[in-house]
């Protein structure tokens, strides 16, 4: 058995209350990695060319309002 297959039966056996606190957690733990991910990959420069593009379409009139 894998180790994830082995996370997948602990959390099938979680009762309601726990089950909710877990995924409170989750939905914390993934959306703080994920910001973390964008900030890496914001400082790295990774994200420098997508915000040309979008600039570049803004001034073209390519947008509109949200």
């Amino acid at each position: 058995m894998t180790k994830l297959e082995r996370i997948e039966k602990e959390i099938e056996a979680l009762d309601a209350q726990e089950l909710r606190r877990f995924r409170e957690w989750f939905e914390a733990f993934d959306a703080a990695r994920w910001d973390s991910q964008i900030e890496a990959d914001a400082a790295s420069g990774k994200l420098d060319a997508l915000g040309e593009k979008a600039i570049t379409a803004h001034r073209a009139g390519r947008t509109r309002p949200l």
